[in-house]
């Protein structure tokens, strides 16, 4: 941790007053330690044999050679001055490891703040007085000695710094925006005392800057305010139509994991024929079928004309989670099939793999345990990626299936434009995405022992 400043630096910060402590015990233990003696006797007898001297009088005879070749002036006070100090630095340095190689002969050990910190550190009693006192720094150390720990610390860090920047962008093109909620809300009979009592009450007349530290201030101490319209709390809201859009979403995941990598998977093993052309012209198709035209075509076959599904979805009748579900998966899944297929294509022709077949292994192991692995990489990356894409682009398939969920919800409040409910939604989905790309960061990992290695390292 020593070696990178910005954990040294919290290190001692966190863990000041033990610091503090093993410092003034080092010092201490320094000054009383037999090295000092060494050093003394050391000193004393290069300076009996006139090392020193010697060494000033070869400097000073260099210096003026030195000034004669480049055909200068030789000052005798300035040279000697230079001379001298050279001569101190050089004898320095021989009496530090003369002692040194002394001290170590002896059977002894130099103290350093470190060694005393890790000595220390093997005493009960000091772990004992120094816990309460240095738990943040404890906490730091536990949490660096494992470097799954310290990287999910690390990025969770920097997603709280990207829900900062997500704030800021959001509620600046809010604050921008040329919808008044007052005037919306209260409509065109309302007059300038009413407009001006709304902005009041909610802090609409203050500067941009002061509404902007109230809305972070209130996202970061979980206080969402209370919406423009319908004057509800924001947090409870959202609490409850954020799990029907995570649901959807969830599912539609899955679906496109289940039906694209067996997909992709069959399409590279048969490169080029009628089975791979036949199955990437079905997932062309569903990347090209927009949500709500699809959506549409389903409630209409299968609702209306064949009545197996309803149309509209109910919380308590799981039949009506089946359309919405394919709907917002099925782009997902023609992406994941074809990302499998590349990824795989560029697999099965590596080295590696034609070694693999060369020794005899069945084509079946070789797929699974040489060749997937490795390909998983880019399509890990897709599903994150658009896992995070259908968190905020479900409010067309919650919309035309009239399911109330957090997409839909910020669709209606952002031509209030209802600034609360707006940043408590977007910082919402902002978080499920920082949490998946943690996940999808540790999968890296998982499969793939190089960026294990590199992250031991790191």
């Amino acid at each position: 941790m020593s070696l990178r400043p910005f954990y040294h630096a919290l290190l001692f910060l966190l863990g000041l007053p033990v610091t503090l402590f093993v410092f003034i015990f080092y010092l201490f233990q320094k000054n009383n330690e037999a090295y000092s003696k060494v050093l003394q006797e050391t000193r004393a007898s290069l300076l009996g044999t006139g090392y020193r001297e010697r060494l000033k009088e070869d400097f000073k005879q260099q210096l003026i050679q030195k000034q004669r070749f480049f055909n200068k002036p030789v000052v005798e006070q300035s040279i000697d001055g230079e001379a001298q100090k050279w001569a101190d630095e050089e004898f320095n340095k021989k009496v530090q490891a003369t002692a040194d190689s002394a001290f170590a002969e002896q059977g002894n050990k130099r103290a350093t703040f470190r060694g005393t910190f890790q000595e220390l550190l093997q005493n009960p009693v000091f772990l004992t007085l120094s816990f309460v006192p240095g738990l943040l720094m404890y906490a730091l150390i536990l949490l660096y000695s494992n470097f799954y720990l310290k990287y999910i610390l690390e990025r969770l860090v920097m997603s709280i710094f990207v829900i900062f920047g997500v704030v800021v962008l959001v509620f600046t093109i809010l604050y921008l925006s040329p919808f008044d909620p007052a005037a919306n809300l209260l409509g065109e009979s309302a007059t300038q005392q009413q407009i001006d009592n709304f902005n009041r009450i909610y802090g609409l007349d203050q500067s941009y800057f002061a509404q902007l530290w109230h809305a972070i201030q209130g996202i970061f101490t979980f206080d969402l305010g209370t919406s423009y319209e319908g004057n509800e709390d924001v947090a409870a809201t959202i609490a409850g139509k954020f799990p029907v859009t995570f649901t959807l979403t969830l599912f539609a995941l899955l679906m496109a994991i289940v039906v694209a990598i067996p997909v992709g998977i069959i399409s590279a093993t048969r490169p080029n024929s009628f089975l791979d052309y036949t199955l990437m012209f079905i997932a062309l198709i569903g990347l090209s079928i927009p949500n709500f035209w699809q959506g549409l075509i389903f409630i209409l076959g299968f609702s209306i004309n064949l009545e197996w599904l309803p149309a509209t979805y109910n919380p308590s009748n799981w039949l009506s989670m089946i359309m919405p579900v394919v709907v917002l998966g099925t782009a997902l899944t023609a992406s994941v099939a074809r990302m499998t297929r590349s990824s795989m294509l560029e697999v099965v022709n590596e080295d590696y793999i034609i070694t693999a077949k060369a020794k005899g292994l069945s084509e079946r192991y070789v797929l699974w345990k040489h060749a997937f692995g490795n390909a998983m990489i880019p399509i890990i990356t897709v599903i994150g990626l658009l896992f995070g894409g259908m968190l905020g682009g479900a409010a067309v398939t919650e919309k035309v299936f009239n399911i109330s969920g957090i997409g839909s919800y910020i669709v209606d409040k952002q031509f209030v434009p209802d600034i609360p409910s707006i940043l408590g939604g977007v910082v919402y989905i902002a978080i499920t995405i920082s949490l998946v790309n943690v996940i999808i960061d540790l999968l890296y990992a998982f499969i793939d022992p190089r960026i294990r290695s590199k992250m031991k390292k790191y």
